[in-house]
């Protein structure tokens, strides 16, 4: 993961960032993603869009939700 300490700005990520459908109407407590020209993926919170984001190379975001698809993040307090 690149920008470890502390994050990165997000303000100096450029490209649209992208919320979930999932998230509803009001924002919420939601993340959104920026997908970079040179192929890694910026992560913030949605509502502090100017902190921190984390930026991940493309192998890391697939690797990370590939994962999220088979279940592995899966919250074991939930019913």
């Amino acid at each position: 993961m690149k920008g470890t300490s502390g994050g990165t700005s997000a303000r100096g990520v450029t490209g649209p960032w992208v919320k979930s459908s999932y998230s509803g109407p009001t924002g919420g407590n939601c993340v959104e993603v920026a997908f970079l020209a040179d192929g890694d993926v910026a992560l913030r919170n949605s509502r502090d869009p100017e902190g921190a984001a984390l930026i991940f190379t493309g192998a890391e975001w697939d690797a990370f939700l590939g994962g999220a698809r088979d279940g592995e993040f899966d919250s074991p307090h939930r019913a």
